[in-house]
């Protein structure tokens, strides 16, 4: 008998290896098959995050096998490690029944069935923000974060899309869409399951009847709350140690920002001060340049004004000198001339003298 009952067991598990996932069969955890499908997803206002580094979980409809459908409020939560993310659950339709896949921790946003939850699960992937130097960083755009207690926030609205369905599972009937290769591939991450403040908060769910569908009709009393219930006063201690070493390590942050932030300033005003001084200094060295080169010209256009000035001087001294030398040289042709003409006459006259004479006598003449 337990050879056969281990051989059937390994029949099962073998069949349930190798049989074909359906598309909304890709999270662990089925639990519960009901025949009747889950109300829509309420529209509901998203409480503010109540500390930085609280994550939110969306809320979602549970099963009771007595009472039928609760809804389990949305509630900011601390992940159990940095660089978590949470991944939703979502009732899937297989089989003609619906099947719940347990939501779970891990590094990515896998598969929640294409169920637009909102606040950054608009049925794929996550976009309410991001986690940064183990810091999460929230997306404003689509998460309410009181700003003056959390300062690690972006605004992204380009991941706001208005409208879609409101169906609660996927399947027929619901939200027909398959899991991605990113999803396949987060189905395999190191998984971890919700934590006990979720599982508080869900109990605490199923024993109030105002969160039955029977009774608020898929209207619940408390759609959202600000952080999930505590199982005990215990585990409620140590979050609220662990949420005032957080608040301090932030104050301590935003010290150290604000210091930085103040270095900064004044780094820049200094920087400013060395700009508005290196650009006097040019403005001065330019000044100084301009004023050389001004007396450089000058003192070039003078030298070239006594240049000229000399050169006139020379030039008329020079003709002033051929002036005087033609003058003197009129006035002393006429004296050279008289002085010429009594030699030139006193050579002349015993010439004619000679010639006067007659010729062949050498006596003395006689007058008649």
């Amino acid at each position: 008998m337990k050879n056969i009952a281990k051989l059937s067991i390994m029949t099962l598990l073998l069949f349930m290896a190798t049989a074909p996932l359906s598309h909304a069969q890709v999270s662990v955890g089925v639990g519960l098959n009901v025949n009747l499908a889950p109300p829509e997803i309420p529209v509901y206002t998203q409480p503010e995050c109540p500390a930085d580094g609280y994550l939110w979980t969306p809320g979602y409809w549970a099963y009771d096998d007595a009472d039928g459908y609760y809804w389990v409020p949305g509630a900011w939560v601390a992940p159990p490690d940095p660089g978590y993310l949470w991944t939703p659950g979502y009732w899937g339709y297989d089989g003609g029944y619906y099947h719940f896949h347990d939501g779970y921790w891990g590094a990515h946003v896998g598969f929640y069935g294409g169920i637009n939850y909102g606040f950054g699960y608009g049925g794929t992937g996550f976009y309410g923000g991001r986690w940064d130097g183990g810091h999460f960083r929230y997306n404003t755009a689509v998460m309410r974060v009181n700003t003056r207690m959390v300062h690690n926030t972006y605004v992204d609205r380009t991941v706001i899309h208005e409208g879609g369905s409101r169906a609660s599972f996927n399947g027929r009937g619901g939200v027909d869409r398959q899991p991605n290769r990113d999803e396949l591939a987060a189905s395999h991450d190191r998984h971890v399951q919700a934590t006990s403040r979720q599982s508080a908060n869900r109990t605490a769910a199923s024993k109030d009847r105002n969160q039955f569908a029977k009774v608020n009709h898929g209207k619940p009393a408390t759609a959202a709350r600000t952080r999930a219930t505590a199982r005990n006063t215990a585990a409620t201690n140590r979050n609220t140690a662990a949420e005032k070493r957080n608040t301090a390590a932030t104050r301590k942050n935003t010290a150290a920002t604000r210091n930085n932030n103040a270095a900064a300033r004044r780094s820049t005003a200094t920087a400013k001060r060395n700009t508005a001084a290196t650009r006097n200094n040019n403005a001065a060295v330019r000044k100084n340049t301009n004023a050389e080169r001004t007396q450089a010209s000058a003192a070039k256009r003078q030298a070239n004004t006594q240049a000229k000035a000399a050169r006139t001087e020379r030039n008329t001294a020079a003709k002033q000198q051929r002036t005087q030398a033609r003058q003197q040289q009129r006035q002393a042709r006429p004296q050279q001339q008289r002085q010429a003409r009594p030699q030139q006459q006193r050579q002349a006259r015993p010439q004619q003298q000679r010639a006067a004479r007659p010729a062949g006598g050498g006596g003395e003449h006689k007058r008649p």
